[in-house]
C-alpha cells in the first residue's frame, strides 16, 4: 500500500523550515510532497535546497486549501493520501498504525489521528482533537473540543472509533474515494470542505475513523487566525453551502430557515462583543451563499442519510446546559 504525506503551501518558508524535519525524519515509509500555491517567499527554492528528497508540485495561482489540493493530487501516485497541514509536527511511527487500519478495515476510507496543541502538549488542539461530528443544523464540535472549550488530554480519548468528519490539519484519505467524490468542492476556497468531503462520503456508504495510536501536534490558525474576519466569512458561507448539498430533501429548509435566524444571533453577538466586523463578514456570507445556492443545490447526490448527527443542537447543550466538554452532550 502506496502513501504519500503531501503538505500544501502558501508563503509558509518558516512553518516548513520548523515542521519538515519530523516529516522526514518519521516518514522514511511514504513519499513526501510539498504542494505550493504560487508562494512568494521563497518556499519552494528552499525546499529544493534543503530537503531535496522532497517532491515539489507548484500550482500556478493560490488555489486556497480546497483547489490547491485538488490540483496537486492530480500529480500524486498513491493508494493512500495523507494530507499535512505544514504547521503540523508529526512523532515516531505515526504512518503505521494509520497505514494498518486501512488494510484491516476495506469500508474505512478517511483517518484521522490524534491532534494534540503544539504550543501546549497536553491539551487537544482546537481544529480536530479527537474527531469531529455536528449537530443537525451543521455546527461542527470534536471530542476533546466543543466550541470555544478545549479538553486536556488525560488519554479519554485513547480508542478506535467512528467519527462523522476527520480535520483538514491531518486528513488520511483512500485515493479511490478522493477520485469517486471528485476531491474537495473548490467553491469552498478554504474551511470546512474536508467537513462536505466527510459528509458525501457518509452519504455514499463510506466511513471515517479515527485512531489514538497515531498522534500529532497543531499549531493552528498559522495561516488565517481564528479572530479573522475572513475566516468568519467562510465558516459560515462554508457551512452553509454543505447544508444544501447534503441536507436529505425532507429537512433542508426548515433547517436552513433555523440556521439563517442562528446566525443572525451570532452577528448580534458579535455586536456586542466589540466585533462588528465579523458581524459584516456573517452578513456578506448569507449574500455569497445566496448567488451560490443554485449552482450548489445542483451538486447533491441521489441519496442523503438522515443519520448525520449525533445530538440536536450543539448550541443548546453548550449554551443552555453547559455541557461543555463531550461526555456530557449524551
Amino acid at each position: 500500500m502506496k502513501i504519500a504525506v503531501v503538505i500544501l503551501n502558501w508563503n509558509g518558508r518558516k512553518l516548513l523550515e520548523k515542521f519538515l524535519p519530523s516529516v522526514v525524519q518519521y516518514s522514511s515509509e511514504a513519499s513526501i510532497y510539498v504542494a505550493d500555491n504560487a508562494s512568494t517567499d521563497y518556499s519552494v527554492a528552499f525546499v529544493k535546497s534543503k530537503f531535496p528528497t522532497i517532491q515539489i508540485i507548484q500550482n500556478q495561482s493560490n488555489l486556497g486549501f480546497a483547489g490547491g489540493y485538488n490540483e496537486a493530487l492530480k500529480n500524486v501516485d498513491a493508494d493512500i493520501y495523507a494530507l499535512v497541514n505544514s504547521d503540523i509536527e508529526v512523532t515516531e511511527n505515526w504512518l503505521q498504525s494509520i497505514t494498518e487500519k486501512f488494510q484491516n478495515e476495506p469500508q474505512t476510507a478517511i483517518i484521522q489521528p490524534k491532534i494534540l496543541d503544539y504550543k501546549n502538549k497536553d491539551y487537544f488542539e482546537y481544529a480536530g482533537a479527537a474527531g469531529g461530528f455536528i449537530d443537525q443544523y451543521g455546527y461542527p464540535f470534536c471530542r476533546g473540543r466543543i466550541f470555544e472549550t478545549v479538553e486536556k488530554d488525560t488519554h479519554q480519548y485513547d480508542d478506535e472509533t467512528a467519527i462523522f468528519w476527520a480535520s483538514g490539519a491531518c486528513f488520511f484519505i483512500r485515493k479511490s474515494v478522493f477520485d469517486a467524490l471528485k476531491g474537495f468542492d473548490s467553491d469552498f476556497f478554504a474551511h470546512q470542505e474536508e467537513i462536505d468531503l466527510c459528509w458525501r462520503a457518509f452519504n455514499t456508504g463510506h466511513q471515517t475513523q479515527y485512531t489514538s495510536k497515531s498522534v500529532v501536534y497543531h499549531v493552528g490558525g498559522a495561516t488565517l487566525q481564528q479572530g479573522n474576519p475572513r475566516k468568519t466569512f467562510l465558516n459560515f458561507r462554508n457551512s452553509l453551502l454543505m447544508l444544501v448539498k447534503n441536507l436529505p430533501k425532507s429537512s433542508l429548509f426548515q433547517i436552513l430557515f433555523t440556521r439563517f435566524l442562528l446566525d443572525g444571533l451570532a452577528g448580534i453577538q458579535f455586536l456586542f462583543k466589540g466585533k462588528p466586523l465579523h458581524t459584516l463578514a456573517i452578513i456578506k456570507a448569507h449574500f455569497s451563499f445566496y448567488g451560490m445556492f443554485s449552482k450548489n443545490y445542483k451538486k447533491r447526490n441521489d441519496k442523503q442519510f438522515p443519520n448525520y448527527y449525533i445530538t440536536k443542537s450543539i448550541i443548546y447543550r453548550y449554551f443552555i446546559k453547559n455541557n461543555t466538554i463531550f461526555a456530557k452532550i449524551f
